[in-house]
């Protein structure tokens, strides 16, 4: 019969096509490396001509920590995008993948059904519709059979058409599949060759700081800057604390006028959490302590914890964020008021999270882990005061 003519060999030649695999062909292990290299090279460039740009600055420490912190946030920001994009480029293969497995599940019901069709087909040959229309009694009865004939042809036509279509389906998620698995290697990547430029412009940084020792023993213009940096932090601190402290007077005499009690907060009232939760790695006690690098202060107002760069820095305690800011001494840094004259400090981070009169929640992530100011190395100072006086933060956080 002419249908079946038509139908089974069309069947049959798309079921061959399941056999074979249709995955396209992957870029080559050269054109891999090639990129690669590009990259690379071009991050090499941008981070030479950054130091290349930062030369000049070197007589003057203040200038060139600066500058150079600047270099290594815009940098920790792409690093931020790219991590951003690498997270959401393994959501969509998650949901390609998905989709194709889903794609693949339909195809492989479709291919039993119509495997069984075909045998059908072939076993029973022309003589099924022939003799169904030769018992045909009436022209109507023919008629009626005829079109429920055409019924079956025009079902097993659809068949054919969601199989063929299903499997166009399949190939495209497929290739769709690759191509988010390219853009994937190519995010992280440039995510690695980033990092490499951290880390370089980290190490030409802890260079020059070592530098500065040896130069600050015969010249004490260096020494001076950076006590005159420590000073003016020291100065803005407290007019902040003396401004905080003139309002909470104020509330007291409101609430004493109204015949009611201001009610402020002790130290022993404040529950404290560990601020680096990556790590536990103290560095640097409260103290007394031999000075890190020439010049830095001997007399230690907190704790260093060691940790990697981007590492969480986390809220100790509920309260009120009154200082976010960057200074050359202490990088970039976070204050945050707690009530009753307590506040707690975090510094040299690498990213500010967190703004002038942020509400925190303990525990809240404020910065990330960095080295910015006058530091040789990724670490989180972090500070408790009390009264304007620095207590040792080991009475009241442990890891």
């Amino acid at each position: 019969m002419k249908y079946k003519k038509l139908i089974v060999p069309g069947l049959a030649a798309v079921l061959s096509l399941s056999m074979t695999f249709s995955a396209g062909a992957t870029k080559s292990g050269l054109d891999s490396a090639k990129k690669k290299k590009i990259t690379l090279e071009g991050e090499k460039k941008k981070t030479e001509a950054v130091l290349k740009n930062l030369e000049s600055l070197k007589s003057d420490a203040a200038a060139y920590v600066k500058k150079l912190d600047a270099s290594l946030e815009s940098i920790n920001d792409e690093l931020d995008s790219l991590n951003s994009g690498i997270l959401e480029k393994e959501q969509q293969i998650a949901d390609t993948s998905s989709a194709l497995e889903e794609a693949k599940q339909i195809e492989k019901g479709q291919y039993e059904s119509m495997k069984l069709r075909i045998k059908y087909m072939y076993e029973k040959g022309d003589s099924t519709y022939v003799d169904l229309l030769m018992e045909s009694g009436t022209l109507s009865e023919l008629l009626n059979k005829a079109e429920y004939i055409g019924k079956i042809s025009e079902y097993d036509r659809k068949m054919l058409d969601a199989y063929a279509k299903n499997k166009e389906t399949i190939s495209e998620k497929e290739e769709a599949l690759k191509a988010e698995h390219s853009e994937l290697m190519e995010l992280q990547e440039a995510t690695k060759a980033k990092q490499s430029s951290a880390e370089e412009l980290l190490a030409a940084k802890q260079r020059e700081l070592k530098n500065y020792e040896d130069q600050i023993d015969t010249a004490q213009g260096q020494l001076s800057e950076y006590e005159k940096d420590i000073e003016a932090q020291e100065n803005s601190i407290k007019a902040i604390e003396a401004e905080i402290k003139k309002k909470e007077e104020e509330a007291k005499k409101k609430a004493a006028a109204a015949g009611t009690t201001y009610k402020t907060k002790n130290i022993g009232e404040i529950s404290f959490t560990w601020p680096c939760p990556s790590s536990s790695r103290i560095t640097s006690g409260f103290g007394g302590r031999s000075s890190p690098t020439k010049g830095a202060s001997s007399n230690h107002k907190g704790i260093d914890i060691g940790a990697s760069s981007g590492s969480a820095i986390t809220a100790a305690a509920a309260g009120e964020v009154v200082t976010s800011t960057y200074s050359y001494s202490a990088g970039n840094y976070v204050m945050i008021n707690h009530g009753g004259g307590v506040y707690t400090v975090y510094m040299h981070a690498s990213k500010l999270l967190v703004s002038k009169g942020d509400t925190v929640k303990k525990g809240q992530t404020i910065a990330k882990v960095g080295s910015t100011g006058y530091s040789t190395g990724p670490h989180l100072h972090f500070g408790i005061r009390v009264n304007g006086t620095y207590v040792n933060p080991r009475q009241y956080v442990s890891p």
